[in-house]
């Protein structure tokens, strides 16, 4: 595969153990059965390259760990593949951001389906074991797969095209496995990205973000369900600018595909949350890396497309925090309200109604091309190419620049916050957000003990700042929401009766009697944090 640096973005940071090792460089696209066998029905993937597809072939392979996961704490994969009567023991070094993974490997056949430490003596294993308390292998799950792998070249690129269909087995389940792998053996980056595009024209494919192994943890672990928060690894010091947006673009991604799954399966209210979290922190990382993105016309679209496109998980977002917080501790504080059961009944009306529109969303065309597109920018679009002097100098600087800016911003516009109006203490609120992400991004640029102490008391303001803030806010959304059923104006089974509308009436006002000691916290933690010493200093 061509270097990334090919596109002047500097080839990515390697771990120097891993320089001279093979890499595994894929992009992974998830389906269902049906899809996935209408996918090798493609015309693109019946092997226009030189050479056949290959013959299916059932892979059985066992994942190894130690007892304590010393292993996927070092983000290592041990495993060991039987394919016919042959033994493929592999390591592979390193993880996934958003569909595109670049590992480091290393193959050695054994003689059966246990682990042998000769073959891992020159890997990263060797030296974890050697360190480890309890340095025993143990399996911890399995996969079983049908793969057929088809070469193609699509514009000026060679790439191997993987399918796989089979399942993972643990002892908590199993789940099924249904991928694309599409690896770029020769050519540019671009063609990669492009024949995922072509593909997805007819078959839904999703951006990939968890490798088979951790897709094994998480279904034994009990997690796969679950809504996940961002994982997000801090950047490295000496990180610059490109780097540094690459990282936290993919890791947004992530951050988001993992629980558009999880709120899929099971319209989990978290995972929706989580979710939008993830698109705002996105958006957010467009708005802090302008300067090194504007000139590409592609960047200045992409955050308008996406609240776009997604404009319609606030209003459930909203119906989910009033129906889980604000409306039970209405109940609780009114207990023998009878119009509260009626109230709660057509707010849940409500939000099913808005959780479909989330769902037809999430399935859409539009919302799979705009994830692939977004990716595709990310990884070779054309803010990557030719010379640019913010993208390739040191990410710290940006960084400098942009805190300063928005700390100044919020200390001038926050002054005697609570004499301002709502829509001024909602802009204070959104240069809050985009401070606190902007901290969170940024933290592992400032190394030291020092530095290390500020950011903790500094995210401890502004978060505290956010809670109050936010309070404000979900107030002013719940009085939009009770207002909205009062109005309403549809057929009669739409309407509110007399005892819900007064219920709502007083959950309206219970609400706003929060305001004041809501906007006094405020305005505390608006001077704790303007007398704070920036961590970027």
């Amino acid at each position: 595969m061509r270097s990334r640096g090919d596109r002047g973005c500097g080839p990515e940071r390697t771990d120097e153990r891993f320089m001279d090792t093979p890499r595994e460089i894929e992009l992974k696209l998830e389906c269902t059965g049906p899809d996935l066998a209408a996918l090798g029905a493609h015309p693109l993937l019946q092997g226009q390259a030189d050479g056949a597809a290959s013959e299916p072939k059932l892979l059985a392979a066992t994942y190894f760990d130690t007892a304590d996961g010393a292993l996927r704490e070092a983000d290592l994969t041990l495993r060991v593949r039987r394919t016919g009567e042959a033994f493929v023991q592999t390591v592979k070094a390193g993880s996934g951001a958003a569909g595109l993974f670049d590992r480091a490997e290393w193959e050695s056949p054994v003689a059966g389906e246990a682990p042998e430490p000769a073959a891992f003596a020159d890997t990263p294993v060797a030296d974890l074991l050697a360190k480890a308390e309890a340095p025993d292998l143990a399996a911890q799950f399995r996969t079983v797969v049908m793969r057929s792998v088809r070469p193609v070249t699509y514009g000026a690129s060679r790439i191997a095209a993987t399918l796989d269909e089979g399942r993972v087995e643990t002892d908590r389940g199993d789940a099924p496995l249904c991928e694309l792998e599409l690896e770029l053996e020769s050519g540019d980056p671009a063609d990669l990205f492009a024949l995922a595009q072509a593909l997805a024209e007819t078959v839904p494919l999703r951006i990939g973000v968890l490798s088979k192994s951790a897709r094994g943890f998480a279904l034994r672990d009990g997690k796969a369900a679950r809504p996940s928060k961002s994982d997000m690894a801090p950047l490295p010091k000496d990180a610059t600018g490109g780097e540094a947006f690459r990282h936290i673009a993919l890791g947004c991604l992530r951050h988001l595909r993992l629980n558009e799954d999880v709120w899929g399966h099971a319209r989990d209210p978290e995972a929706l949350h989580q979710m939008r979290v993830a698109l705002r922190r996105l958006r957010t990382a467009l708005w802090l890396f302008r300067p090194m993105l504007a000139g590409d016309a592609r960047a200045a679209t992409l955050g308008d497309e996406i609240k776009r496109v997604t404009e319609p998980f606030g209003r459930a977002r909203n119906l989910d925090v009033f129906l889980e917080t604000t409306l039970p501790d209405e109940i609780a504080r009114r207990p023998d309200e009878p119009g509260l059961a009626g109230l709660r009944e057509r707010l849940e009306t409500e939000r099913d109604r808005a959780h479909d529109a989330v769902g037809a969303i999430l399935t859409s065309p539009e919302w799979r091309s705009l994830l692939l597109d977004l990716l595709a920018w990310i990884e070779a679009g054309p803010w990557r190419e030719g010379v640019g002097k913010l993208r390739d100098a040191p990410a710290r600087d940006l960084a400098t620049e942009v805190l300063e800016r928005l700390r100044r911003r919020i200390a001038k516009r926050g002054r005697h916050i609570e004499r301002l109006d709502p829509e001024a203490r909602h802009r204070v609120r959104i240069a809050g957000k985009k401070l606190r992400y902007g901290a969170e991004f940024f933290a592992g640029l400032y190394g030291g003990r020092k530095a290390r102490r500020r950011h903790k008391a500094f995210a401890a303001a502004l978060s505290d700042l956010q809670d109050h803030l936010g309070g404000l806010n979900d107030l002013a959304t719940a009085h939009a929401v009770m207002a909205g059923l009062a109005d309403a104006s549809g057929p009669a089974s739409d309407a509110l009766d007399g005892q819900a509308l007064f219920a709502a009436g007083l959950a309206t006002a219970d609400s706003e009697a929060q305001a004041d000691e809501l906007l006094a916290g405020a305005a505390e933690a608006h001077g704790t944090l303007a007398d704070l010493k920036p961590f970027w200093r």
